[in-house]
Protein backbone atom coordinates (compact mmCIF):
# COMPACT_ATOMS: atom_id res chain seq x y z
CA UNK A 1 0.00 0.00 0.00
CA UNK A 2 1.11 3.26 -1.10
CA UNK A 3 2.68 5.43 1.81
CA UNK A 4 -0.02 8.16 1.08
CA UNK A 5 -3.03 6.10 2.67
CA UNK A 6 -0.99 5.12 5.42
CA UNK A 7 -1.72 6.80 9.00
CA UNK A 8 1.48 7.78 10.83
CA UNK A 9 1.11 4.85 13.05
CA UNK A 10 0.77 2.32 10.16
CA UNK A 11 3.76 3.72 9.07
CA UNK A 12 5.46 3.58 12.23
CA UNK A 13 4.68 -0.07 12.61
CA UNK A 14 6.24 -0.49 9.51
CA UNK A 15 9.07 1.36 10.43
CA UNK A 16 9.37 -1.15 13.41
CA UNK A 17 8.99 -4.33 11.73
CA UNK A 18 12.05 -3.16 8.84
CA UNK A 19 13.96 -1.78 12.21
CA UNK A 20 13.91 -5.20 13.82
CA UNK A 21 12.84 -9.26 13.23
CA UNK A 22 10.11 -10.38 16.20
CA UNK A 23 9.01 -13.16 17.57
CA UNK A 24 5.57 -14.69 17.62
CA UNK A 25 4.60 -12.40 20.59
CA UNK A 26 6.23 -9.35 18.70
CA UNK A 27 8.91 -9.53 21.09
CA UNK A 28 12.02 -7.93 19.76
CA UNK A 29 14.57 -10.77 18.33
CA UNK A 30 17.22 -8.94 16.51
CA UNK A 31 18.27 -5.85 14.64
CA UNK A 32 16.88 -6.96 10.67
CA UNK A 33 19.91 -6.89 9.15
CA UNK A 34 22.10 -9.31 7.54
CA UNK A 35 25.22 -9.21 9.76
CA UNK A 36 23.32 -8.72 13.02
CA UNK A 37 23.38 -6.48 15.77
CA UNK A 38 22.42 -6.08 19.27
CA UNK A 39 18.94 -4.81 19.68
CA UNK A 40 17.51 -2.28 22.33
CA UNK A 41 15.52 -3.55 24.83
CA UNK A 42 12.47 -1.18 24.88
CA UNK A 43 11.77 0.71 21.61
CA UNK A 44 9.02 3.25 22.00
CA UNK A 45 7.66 5.12 18.74
CA UNK A 46 5.35 8.32 19.15
CA UNK A 47 2.98 9.59 16.19
CA UNK A 48 0.28 12.15 16.26
CA UNK A 49 -2.55 9.78 16.15
CA UNK A 50 -1.22 7.33 18.68
CA UNK A 51 1.97 5.42 19.98
CA UNK A 52 3.94 1.66 19.85
CA UNK A 53 6.29 -0.14 21.51
CA UNK A 54 8.36 -3.30 21.86
CA UNK A 55 10.48 -5.19 24.33
CA UNK A 56 12.92 -7.21 23.65
CA UNK A 57 12.81 -11.46 23.99
CA UNK A 58 14.79 -11.46 26.74
CA UNK A 59 13.64 -8.56 29.41
CA UNK A 60 11.68 -9.79 31.93
CA UNK A 61 8.05 -10.16 31.94
CA UNK A 62 7.22 -7.92 35.19
CA UNK A 63 9.72 -5.39 33.76
CA UNK A 64 8.19 -5.00 30.26
CA UNK A 65 4.41 -4.77 31.88
CA UNK A 66 5.67 -1.92 33.81
CA UNK A 67 7.01 -0.33 31.08
CA UNK A 68 3.57 -0.65 28.85
CA UNK A 69 1.99 0.97 31.49
CA UNK A 70 3.77 3.75 31.31
CA UNK A 71 3.63 3.71 27.31
CA UNK A 72 0.21 3.81 28.03
CA UNK A 73 0.53 7.04 29.69
CA UNK A 74 2.41 8.52 26.67
CA UNK A 75 1.29 11.72 24.99
CA UNK A 76 0.58 11.72 21.20
CA UNK A 77 3.31 14.19 20.75
CA UNK A 78 6.74 14.52 18.58
CA UNK A 79 7.59 17.78 19.83
CA UNK A 80 8.40 17.13 23.18
CA UNK A 81 10.78 13.87 24.73
CA UNK A 82 8.63 10.94 26.06
CA UNK A 83 6.83 11.91 29.39
CA UNK A 84 8.30 8.92 31.18
CA UNK A 85 11.73 9.17 29.60
CA UNK A 86 13.29 8.87 33.04
CA UNK A 87 11.46 6.09 34.42
CA UNK A 88 11.93 4.08 31.84
CA UNK A 89 15.81 4.84 32.39
CA UNK A 90 15.63 3.94 35.82
CA UNK A 91 13.63 0.71 35.43
CA UNK A 92 15.53 -0.58 32.66
CA UNK A 93 19.15 0.29 34.27
CA UNK A 94 17.94 -1.19 38.11
CA UNK A 95 17.63 -4.81 35.24
CA UNK A 96 21.24 -4.00 33.27
CA UNK A 97 23.23 -1.81 32.53
CA UNK A 98 21.96 0.97 30.33
CA UNK A 99 24.50 0.98 27.13
CA UNK A 100 22.94 3.15 24.90
CA UNK A 101 19.73 5.90 25.33
CA UNK A 102 19.22 6.99 21.35
CA UNK A 103 16.13 9.82 20.38
CA UNK A 104 15.57 11.07 16.79
CA UNK A 105 12.60 11.81 13.59
CA UNK A 106 11.33 8.73 11.43
CA UNK A 107 10.66 10.36 8.13
CA UNK A 108 8.56 8.58 4.81
CA UNK A 109 8.58 9.05 1.12
CA UNK A 110 5.55 9.24 -0.51
CA UNK A 111 6.68 11.43 -4.21
CA UNK A 112 10.02 11.13 -6.44
CA UNK A 113 12.56 13.38 -5.81
CA UNK A 114 14.49 13.94 -9.37
CA UNK A 115 18.17 13.86 -8.20
CA UNK A 116 19.66 16.93 -10.09
CA UNK A 117 23.59 14.83 -10.44
CA UNK A 118 23.49 11.61 -11.98
CA UNK A 119 23.93 8.34 -9.85
CA UNK A 120 24.51 4.49 -10.30
CA UNK A 121 23.45 1.36 -8.35
CA UNK A 122 25.99 -0.30 -6.77
CA UNK A 123 26.44 -4.30 -7.08
CA UNK A 124 28.93 -7.05 -6.64
CA UNK A 125 30.30 -6.59 -10.19
CA UNK A 126 31.31 -2.77 -10.07
CA UNK A 127 31.69 -2.71 -5.92
CA UNK A 128 35.33 -1.67 -6.41
CA UNK A 129 34.32 1.65 -6.81
CA UNK A 130 33.51 1.73 -3.41
CA UNK A 131 36.97 1.62 -2.56
CA UNK A 132 38.84 4.66 -1.51
CA UNK A 133 36.25 5.54 1.47
CA UNK A 134 33.68 3.05 1.49
CA UNK A 135 35.74 -0.47 2.09
CA UNK A 136 33.49 -0.76 4.92
CA UNK A 137 30.83 -0.92 2.47
CA UNK A 138 31.81 -4.01 0.71
CA UNK A 139 30.91 -6.85 2.43
CA UNK A 140 26.98 -5.08 2.48
CA UNK A 141 26.81 -4.79 -1.22
CA UNK A 142 24.90 -8.01 -1.81
CA UNK A 143 22.70 -7.78 1.01
CA UNK A 144 22.01 -4.10 1.16
CA UNK A 145 19.74 -3.73 -2.69
CA UNK A 146 19.31 -1.27 -4.03
CA UNK A 147 22.60 0.39 -3.23
CA UNK A 148 23.29 3.72 -5.13
CA UNK A 149 26.21 5.99 -5.45
CA UNK A 150 26.93 9.16 -6.76
CA UNK A 151 30.48 9.36 -8.59
CA UNK A 152 33.39 12.03 -9.18
CA UNK A 153 36.57 10.72 -10.12
CA UNK A 154 35.59 7.42 -10.85
CA UNK A 155 34.72 6.36 -7.05
CA UNK A 156 31.78 6.65 -5.03
CA UNK A 157 31.75 9.67 -2.58
CA UNK A 158 28.11 9.44 -1.38
CA UNK A 159 25.97 6.63 -1.02
CA UNK A 160 22.68 4.98 0.16
CA UNK A 161 21.50 1.91 0.79
CA UNK A 162 18.71 -0.07 2.15
CA UNK A 163 20.54 -0.97 5.22
CA UNK A 164 17.09 -2.65 6.86
CA UNK A 165 14.35 -4.65 4.59
CA UNK A 166 11.23 -6.28 4.68
CA UNK A 167 8.84 -6.63 1.62
CA UNK A 168 6.63 -3.24 2.31
CA UNK A 169 9.84 -1.13 3.11
CA UNK A 170 13.35 -0.09 3.54
CA UNK A 171 15.07 1.82 5.70
CA UNK A 172 18.17 4.34 4.14
CA UNK A 173 21.65 4.23 5.18
CA UNK A 174 23.50 7.34 4.06
CA UNK A 175 27.41 8.25 3.97
CA UNK A 176 29.23 10.53 2.05
CA UNK A 177 33.04 11.22 2.28
CA UNK A 178 33.87 14.24 4.61
CA UNK A 179 35.03 16.28 1.37
CA UNK A 180 32.06 15.77 -0.63
CA UNK A 181 29.68 17.23 2.44
CA UNK A 182 27.09 19.77 2.11
CA UNK A 183 27.62 20.22 -1.41
CA UNK A 184 24.20 18.46 -2.43
CA UNK A 185 25.49 14.62 -2.85
CA UNK A 186 23.71 13.05 -0.05
CA UNK A 187 19.91 14.60 -1.33
CA UNK A 188 21.35 13.01 -4.67
CA UNK A 189 22.10 9.79 -4.00
CA UNK A 190 18.71 9.59 -1.44
CA UNK A 191 16.49 10.70 -4.20
CA UNK A 192 18.10 8.24 -6.60
CA UNK A 193 17.28 5.63 -3.30
CA UNK A 194 14.25 6.37 -2.97
CA UNK A 195 12.94 6.41 -6.40
CA UNK A 196 14.01 3.35 -7.30
CA UNK A 197 11.95 2.15 -4.35
CA UNK A 198 9.19 4.07 -5.09
CA UNK A 199 8.83 2.57 -8.59
CA UNK A 200 8.46 -1.05 -6.90
CA UNK A 201 5.33 0.45 -4.65
CA UNK A 202 7.78 -0.32 -1.53
CA UNK A 203 7.99 2.89 1.19
CA UNK A 204 11.53 4.52 1.62
CA UNK A 205 12.00 5.39 5.22
CA UNK A 206 14.88 7.89 6.79
CA UNK A 207 15.70 7.84 10.67
CA UNK A 208 18.10 9.69 12.36
CA UNK A 209 18.89 11.45 15.74
CA UNK A 210 17.93 14.71 16.89
CA UNK A 211 21.76 15.14 17.14
CA UNK A 212 22.41 15.10 13.64
CA UNK A 213 20.86 18.16 12.25
CA UNK A 214 21.90 17.77 8.65
CA UNK A 215 20.59 14.74 8.28
CA UNK A 216 17.22 16.32 9.36
CA UNK A 217 18.08 19.40 6.88
CA UNK A 218 18.34 16.73 4.32
CA UNK A 219 15.05 14.62 4.77
CA UNK A 220 13.21 18.53 4.48
CA UNK A 221 15.39 19.34 1.67
CA UNK A 222 14.08 15.99 -0.07
CA UNK A 223 10.51 16.73 0.88
CA UNK A 224 10.30 13.59 3.34
CA UNK A 225 7.15 13.79 5.92
CA UNK A 226 7.89 13.00 9.55
CA UNK A 227 5.71 10.57 10.44
CA UNK A 228 7.09 10.03 13.88
CA UNK A 229 9.95 9.82 16.43
CA UNK A 230 11.86 6.99 17.80
CA UNK A 231 13.17 6.52 21.64
CA UNK A 232 14.68 3.32 22.32
CA UNK A 233 16.85 1.89 24.96
CA UNK A 234 19.73 -0.72 24.91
Amino acid sequence: MPQSYLSPLELMQRHIEALYTHDENKRIVAVNQWDGGVAPRFFLGRTSVGNAWRFRADLPADLASELEYLCLEEPENLKQEPRHKDKYIQLLSAHLPIKQVWQGPAYGCSKPVEPSLPFLQITEENAYLLRGGFEDWLLDVPHRQPFMAVLEDDHAVSICSSVRITELAHEAGVETLTAYRRQGYAANVVAGWANTLLKKKIIPLYSTSWDNVASQKLAKKLGFSQFGTDFHIT
